[in-house]
């Protein structure tokens, strides 16, 4: 062993704080990236069950020529009774855990016609895409701020 040498173990204050601040800036940047994605593609999970239910309400109006507004005469089992905007019935998307969206049926020109749509809900609501709607022309909407979400 050298006299007068001293050896070093462990981090300085200043190399500490380095590594802090980098994460905190990675962190920064990473969260709202990460977050913007969650979103989308819950908005394509949503976008998903709503051509589902168009397609499936062309099905049952070929049976029975007329639409339904029932979406377990679509085939859904997990359907809620507890809608907005005048829906009968409603379904949670996705079905586990937490919805993010309320899909729902209403049907218009005197059961002529339907509007299937997708209104966010929970922790889907800080998205400004806003709400999907689809009608039995296959004309799509969307009612939101932002601009090419869905």
């Amino acid at each position: 062993m050298r006299r007068g040498s001293r050896h070093q173990k462990g981090f300085t204050l200043i190399e500490l704080m380095i590594v802090v601040v980098i994460i905190g800036i990675l962190t920064a940047i990473a969260l709202p990236l990460y977050e913007k994605q969650v979103q989308e593609s819950r908005r394509t999970s949503a976008k998903t069950t709503l051509l589902d239910i168009a397609s499936k309400e062309e099905k049952f109006y070929a049976t029975n020529n007329a639409y339904t507004s029932s979406l377990a005469n679509l085939g859904y089992a997990s359907v809620s009774t507890t809608c907005t905007g005048g829906a009968s019935t409603c379904l949670e998307v996705p079905s586990a855990n937490e919805a993010f969206y309320a899909v729902s049926v209403v049907l218009n020109n005197g059961g002529t016609g339907f509007t299937a749509d997708a209104v966010p809900e929970n922790a889907q609501k800080n998205d400004d895409c806003g709400t999907f709607e689809i009608n039995d022309q296959g004309a799509q909407s969307v009612t939101g701020t932002a601009t090419d979400c869905w």
